[in-house]
Parts: C-alpha cells; sequence; structure tokens
C-alpha cells in the first residue's frame, strides 16, 4: 500500500501552508482544510517511515468522535471530504493541551517510577502500580509547543502567567472530564478501556471550542478490558492499542528523542505491524470495517480532487 508523507496542493483561494507533525494544513478563508499525512511521531520526532492507512484511520477515528461529542461540546469540524481530509472552521488556539489520565500509564507511569508523587500540580496516590487505575481521572495540562517538546505545567502556573482566564480554564476543564466520560463509555462498548487521552481548544467567536483531532490512536491510549483486571493482578503488562508500543520500540532500541541519540530504522515488518494495529483500533473503537486504498489508487490525485469538489 502507498503511503502519503507529505502533499503540496496548491488548492483555490489559498492563502497559508502549514506542514505539522502529522498533519498538512491549508487555509482558505476563514476554513482549514486539514490533510492527515501517513506520519508518525514519537518523543516529539517524526519517524523515517510513513505508517500506510495511519492518517485516514486518524482523520475517520477523529470525524465519528467529534460527530458522537457534539452535544458536549461545539467543535470546529465542517465535513470530511476524502477518508484523510477534515475541513473545519479557523479558531484561535488556546495554548494548553488538556491531557486527562484515568491510569497511571505512560508518562505518569514513567515519572511515578522515578519517586515523584506530583504531577502539574496533582498529588498521585502512594502504593499504585503501573496501569493502575486512578481512583478519580486527574488532568495534566502541557504547553502547546510549535517546535520541540511540549512541557508539563500545572493549573495553578496556567493561571498565574495569563495563558488562560480562569473562566476559560473552568470551562476547559469541565469539557475535559465531560468528553472523557463520553469517551470512556463509548470504548467500554466495544470491550476497550480509554485510559488516557488530551483534547486541545480553541476560541471561534468568543466561544471555546474543541480543535483537532479525539480519541484516536495519536492522542489516545487504550487497554483491552478482556483480562485487564487478571492481568494486573499478575502484575503482566496490559495488552493496548495506542502508539506507546512505538515508543516501546524505539526505547528498547535506544532512542527516546534525547541528544545525541539516533533513530533507529524501522523494519518493513514492524511497519506493517504498525498500520495493522491503527486499523484494528479503528475497527474496534467504530465497529465498522475499514476500507484500505487499492495499491493502484493515486491517492493525492483523488485527495486533491475530493478537496477542490468540497470547497466548490
Amino acid at each position: 500500500m502507498r503511503a502519503i508523507r507529505e502533499t503540496n496542493f496548491n488548492l483555490p483561494g489559498q492563502t497559508a501552508f502549514y506542514r505539522g507533525k502529522v498533519r498538512d494544513v491549508y487555509t482558505i478563508g476563514d476554513r482549514l482544510v486539514m490533510v492527515a499525512s501517513d506520519r508518525i511521531s514519537a518523543f516529539d520526532h517524526i519517524l523515517p517511515k510513513p505508517i500506510p492507512c495511519k492518517g485516514a484511520v486518524l482523520n475517520q477515528i477523529a470525524r465519528y468522535f467529534l460527530e458522537a461529542t457534539r452535544d458536549i461540546c461545539p467543535n470546529w469540524h465542517i465535513s470530511a471530504p476524502d477518508p484523510n481530509v477534515a475541513i473545519g472552521y479557523m479558531c484561535e488556539p488556546i495554548r494548553v493541551e488538556m491531557v486527562i489520565r484515568g491510569y497511571l500509564a505512560g508518562h505518569s507511569a514513567r515519572t511515578y517510577a522515578e519517586g515523584l508523587r506530583t504531577l502539574c500540580g496533582v498529588t498521585l496516590p502512594e502504593g499504585m502500580r503501573e496501569n493502575d487505575r486512578f481512583p478519580e481521572p486527574i488532568i495534566t495540562p502541557a504547553t502547546k509547543a510549535d517546535e520541540g517538546h511540549d512541557e508539563d505545567i500545572s493549573r495553578e502556573d496556567i493561571l498565574k502567567q495569563g495563558i488562560v482566564s480562569e473562566a476559560d480554564y473552568l470551562q476547559m476543564e469541565q469539557y475535559t472530564r465531560a468528553l472523557f466520560q463520553r469517551g470512556t463509555e463509548m470504548a467500554a462498548k466495544q470491550g476497550l478501556i480509554l485510559v488516557d487521552t488530551k483534547y486541545e481548544f480553541g476560541k471561534k467567536d468568543g466561544q471555546i471550542v474543541l480543535m483537532d483531532e479525539i480519541h484516536t490512536p495519536d492522542s489516545s491510549r487504550y487497554f483491552y478490558a478482556e483480562g485487564y483486571e487478571a492481568r494486573q493482578a499478575a502484575g503482566e503488562k496490559q495488552r493496548q492499542l495506542s502508539k506507546e508500543f512505538v515508543r516501546e520500540w524505539l526505547i528498547a532500541n535506544g532512542f527516546q528523542g534525547k541528544d545525541g541519540q539516533q533513530m533507529p530504522d524501522m523494519p518493513d515488518t514492524f511497519v506493517q505491524e504498525i498500520t495493522d494495529r491503527y486499523v484494528e483500533l479503528y475497527e474496534l473503537l467504530t465497529g465498522m470495517p475499514f476500507e484500505r486504498p487499492s495499491d493502484t489508487e493515486d491517492v493525492l490525485q483523488r485527495i486533491e480532487q475530493h478537496i477542490i469538489k468540497a470547497l466548490s
């Protein structure tokens, strides 16, 4: 299957272009056209090989959850004219990622293993093991960086630095908890546990709006619900569907994004495994089969034609 490393369209009415870690973003009037490429990032570095189907999976999962949560929070999304494309309203981004964690996993588990018991101003309970459930989900915000690493930050520091007003921050907290609850319920119906995720918000016409993707494997971590308790009791690793297994592979191959470390080359077999895991998560979360593009299809031409048709 062909993978989309990047796009370089010249769309009608285009006034700006931005290439992010994963998305190519075209500005047209008051709207953004986001093309989800097959690039994959970890530890704030883009990996050398793109992952076939990854962009389409992310885009379609995000659309699925954005539509399913409109009753909770307004969002930026207008349409998805192509499996890899989302068109939405331009918003003024709020430079804070709202990270919410239901379990001690990933970054929080690594912090805990270092002996720290405070994360982003939140006190972590004693006596926890990796992948244990928190008594209540915790919010651990991060400042949103244009380049480099996002940085952990506490609620107190966000307000003290004036990054967000107190009223807006409280609204984002309320949305974050409600969205996480909905995502948790939807995952449970499909036999999955939503472990942690992040939400990005912006403002449109003075109103806080949910931006970007939600509940995708790039922004979220999922465990299989079946056997979770037994694996925890036995001290075994949890079966998960998320990008964490990519991070674990990189760590095992000597890379964590630190200075002086060299990115390892991913074998084709591992690239295929990543594709299969992304497709599996799509089908598990949505309950619908994923349609893979044919090897003969000109994917870039298809995407450009669909965008132009939608804009016209």
